[in-house]
């Protein structure tokens, strides 16, 4: 559930203002609003952090020898030099290489003309001798005119370098437009070489030093951390609303929210320190109200997934942890579908979690998710007969006992009759294993979308709004009816007849009165907001998304089938290992080379499946299923002003 929030103000003297903040802080119950503060103080700090953010980049890369690895702690002024020091050799660093790279171009210009000494140039010219550098094609050389006098340096197979003395200011006239004038270098050629030398013995020092100071990477992420909470302080210190009389009595101001739950906790807080406070219910276009998520235990593995995607409800949509969770796990376990997969990472996950209680460690909360998924890994792998990849055939029996025949592996060229049809023109009609997965899958879709629409019905229906639930009631209906027109158009539609009928039920007729009445229920109530007509006149003005809404639903339900398509195609890479494996595994010389293909393969299959996850099984949930439930993402992390963070 998303947890009641109050809007809070608090008022205090303003010259008592860093105090009060900082006994606001060790409270850590308030969300501020947020802030934009300006100081120099700030800036310092911001500074600061920036070169600590550097600092801490470049020493990271650096790995020490063992020996040379303890960590050593500084001062913060230490650190702070330290940081400033970084920084400076940092941008040194970038400037001397930026010189080689553009002194080493330089000499490559000259590569093949030897030696070119700016002095000797400067020289002949005040001895009456002026000398210009040229290149041509080795071809063209010897019709350069007689009356330009050249002298040849060299040539290769394509290029005839020379000089043209006394040539003139400018380019000769009769000159061949082959020939291109070599400018002379920014310096000598023996002086670029010494300067490279020079730079490169700078960029060897200022490598020495940053390999000098890695041993005080621990002191600068603990100052960057703590200049990360000055910075917040700051930046509410130098935001915060007051009055600018100059009076002791002068007032500031601040405002956020609090948990509801700890509004009594917060107002003896704020008696004890002597601050005025007001508080009320968040406004309902209020969009600043942070979002604090309360379930329990089992519902709360999402929230490592939740987190890495940084995907926060807003706190006036709804928490759809349990749900999410719910359809995640299945859409890992069908995705992934191997129960050999599963049992891997299970195993891998049980060490690690020992690993970590034995080194007295905290468990990470995303074992606990990577725990569950595993297991409805196995389990689908057992219901479906599926284990890495391995031919029914060589499976045990008891395994092949395990799995549900209708969706098993070990009855793959079996058809499943229906009760209500068992033949057309002569022709035995059923299902097979894959048909029945389509099924399962939208019918998936059909209960995970049907959840969305009936929680936003009932989400309406609490606001005093039921008919705007009508136009979700519509929805449900459309959904109900395009279930059946999918299962006819891609799965069979001899045993789901779109428009026919089964023994004495019409159902043709019911899907096509579901989906008209849903729509007209939807085209007139969906945007109701105290009035039909308003609501028909916005339906009316957004006439095509409202037709291609129908077509949506259909779509969303068929964008269900990736986890069968995508379950399907591991199976085949992890058979395909198995093929490539096989025969020579029974070779005592490429037993190896057969264990590593088998590992290679079947890890790099995990690799995609866990991939398939990220991008398939969580779309199904962040996009379909949000998209019918109303849902935009839109929160913002209930964040207190504490001495300790939230997780």
């Amino acid at each position: 559930m998303i947890e009641p929030m109050k809007k809070v103000s608090i008022v205090l003297l303003n010259r008592e203002r860093e105090e009060a903040l900082r006994n606001l802080r060790k409270i850590g119950l308030v969300h501020l609003e947020k802030l934009e503060g300006s100081s120099e103080k700030l800036s310092a700090f911001k500074e600061s952090s920036n070169n600590a953010t550097v600092t801490e980049s470049v020493l990271g890369e650096i790995k020490l020898p063992k020996s040379r690895g303890i960590k050593q702690v500084l001062s913060n002024e230490e650190t702070a030099q330290l940081c400033a020091d970084v920084v400076a050799k940092s941008e040194e660093k970038k400037q001397l290489l930026e010189e080689i790279s553009s002194d080493a171009t330089e000499l490559d210009r000259f590569a093949s003309w030897g030696q070119v000494t700016n002095e000797d140039f400067d020289y002949l010219k005040e001895k009456g001798i002026a000398l210009k550098m040229y290149e041509v094609p080795v071809e063209k050389y010897s019709q350069i005119e007689g009356q330009i006098q050249t002298l040849l340096v060299n040539k290769d197979k394509k290029t005839a370098r020379f000089m043209i003395i006394n040539g003139g200011e400018g380019r000769p006239e009769n000159l061949l437009p082959e020939a291109f004038e070599v400018p002379l270098p920014r310096i000598s050629t023996k002086f670029l070489e010494d300067e490279i030398k020079a730079d490169e013995k700078k960029v060897s020092e200022i490598e020495a030093f940053f390999t000098e100071k890695a041993k005080f990477l621990s002191s600068v992420t603990a100052f960057k951390k703590n200049l990360e909470r000055d910075i917040e302080f700051e930046n509410v210190n130098a935001g915060m609303e007051h009055e600018n009389a100059g009076s002791e009595n002068d007032l500031a101001w601040i405002s956020g929210y609090v948990p509801e739950a700890c509004l009594e906790e917060f107002k003896a807080s704020c008696a004890e320190n002597k601050w005025a406070v007001a508080y009320a219910d968040p406004e309902d276009d209020d969009l600043a109200v942070p979002t604090k998520l309360k379930n329990n235990k089992l519902v709360s593995l999402i929230y490592p997934l939740t987190d890495f995607l940084g995907t926060v409800p807003g706190y006036h949509e709804f928490d759809i942890s349990g749900w999410f969770l719910l359809f995640f796990t299945i859409f890992f376990a069908m995705i992934f579908g191997d129960g050999g997969y599963g049992a891997l990472v299970l195993i891998l996950t049980l060490l690690l979690m020992l690993k970590s209680k034995a080194s007295g460690k905290k468990i990470a909360p995303v074992f606990g998710l990577i725990t569950l998924v595993s297991v409805a890994t196995i389990i689908w792998g057992a219901v479906t007969c599926t284990w890495f990849g391995i031919p029914v055939n060589l499976l045990p029996d008891w395994l092949k006992n395990l799995s549900i025949p209708w969706i098993s592996s070990a009855y793959e060229d079996t058809l499943w009759q229906v009760p209500w049809v068992s033949e057309v023109n002569g022709n035995a009609v059923g299902l097979t294993k894959s048909q029945n997965l389509q099924i399962f899958c939208f019918s998936l879709a059909l209960v995970q979308l049907s959840v969305a629409h009936i929680k936003a019905a009932a989400r309406n229906i609490s606001l005093k709004n039921g008919l705007k639930a009508v136009g979700d009631i519509g929805s449900l209906m459309q959904l109900i009816g395009m279930f059946w027109v999918v299962l006819s158009m891609v799965v069979n539609s001899d045993v789901f007849p779109m428009l026919g009928s089964i023994g004495t039920v019409p159902v043709g007729k019911i899907e096509i009165s579901l989906i008209a009445i849903g729509f007209v229920f939807s085209f007139v109530f969906a945007n109701y907001e105290g009035s039909i007509g308003a609501s028909i006149l916005e339906s009316c003005k957004n006439i095509i998304s409202v037709l291609l809404g129908v077509v949506n639903v259909f779509s969303d339900i068929v964008s269900y089938i990736r986890l069968w398509a995508v379950g399907l195609a591991g199976a085949a890479i992890s058979e395909t290992v198995n093929t490539l494996a096989g025969p020579i595994l029974g070779h005592a010389i490429l037993f190896i080379a057969a264990i590593v293909l088998l590992v290679f393969g079947h890890g790099l299959n995990m690799i995609l499946n866990l991939l398939s996850v990220i991008v398939h099984g969580v779309r199904l949930n962040t996009l379909e299923f949000c998209t019918h439930i109303g849902m935009a993402w839109s929160g913002v992390k209930f964040n207190p002003f504490s001495e300790k963070k939230s997780s």
